[in-house]
């Protein structure tokens, strides 16, 4: 990483930053060595629940890696209040957000024949409502011409089919077109908006043998980290892709590696 503070000033509001492995750790960690303040939010119910699981303190220490420039909340996305509280809190704390990164998701498996109404429900909750409300509140509190960046961390199941995850793959796929969309209707106010897709990332959920095919399937020998995302969100933040918006970065995608995780899910 480099040492050039060039988000000095600026204030970044992560969402889904409860597990030291997971992206929005690393992207909260990234944004703070690039000069941003950052307040997170996390949930540790949620991944309580999780085969992956968390430990209790975990979102604690991670506000310890960001020192003074951090601070977070524990919130339910889920709530239909949330998107208003968490930008009272985080404004509260330092006083404006200048860039949002919509990260957090919720995801349980079942294809169609398991797919219930309240199902999907959870996953529209948070994987949409929420990501939306959050842009919606972004907007509204930006002064004019102020500018600023949305980034949406989606999941690429819009490029392969995931039929063990139904509820999960529509859902995320919703990003894409809310990033699209977007995008264009603030192209006139100076908010960047875009999206990434991380690929395969490890963060504490591929098994070791899932690991081992995805490497032998990946193009560049290796799966993706959350600190790989992390950089491109500080890329995205920064100045210089002031003009990139209504941009799907896609880290990692390919039939195969998609293939290969359907398949550990079935």
């Amino acid at each position: 990483m480099s040492n050039h503070a060039e988000l000095t000033g600026k204030v970044a509001l992560v969402t889904g930053a409860t597990r030291r492995a997971g992206i929005g750790a690393a992207v909260a960690r990234e944004l703070v060595v690039a000069g941003a303040s950052v307040f997170i939010a996390h949930f540790r119910d949620y991944d309580q629940q999780k085969p992956w699981g968390i430990a209790s303190e975990e979102p604690e220490s991670i506000l310890a890696t960001l020192g003074a420039s951090g601070a977070g909340t524990e919130i339910d996305l889920s709530e239909s209040s949330a998107a208003v509280q968490l930008f009272d809190r985080a404004i509260s704390r330092f006083g404006h957000v200048d860039i949002l990164v919509n990260n957090a998701a919720y995801w349980e498996g079942g294809g169609i024949a398991e797919v219930t109404a309240a199902q999907l429900d959870r996953h529209y909750a948070v994987n949409i409502r929420a990501a939306v409300l959050l842009c919606g509140e972004f907007v509204r509190r930006r002064e004019p011409g102020a500018g600023g960046r949305i980034i949406n961390i989606t999941s690429g199941q819009g490029l392969s089919p995931m039929p063990g995850d139904l509820a999960y793959a529509v859902t995320k796929a919703g990003l894409d077109a809310l990033t699209l969309s977007l995008s264009a209707g603030l192209a006139d106010s100076g908010v960047a908006v875009n999206a990434i897709d991380p690929g395969p990332t490890d963060t504490g959920w591929i098994s070791d043998d899932l690991r081992a095919r995805l490497v032998a399937a990946s193009p560049t020998g290796r799966i993706g980290a959350p600190e790989d995302v992390a950089a491109v969100v500080r890329l995205l933040s920064g100045d210089s892709a002031a003009h990139v918006t209504g941009r799907i970065i896609r880290l990692q995608s390919g039939g195969v590696v998609e293939d290969l995780i359907r398949g550990s899910d079935a």
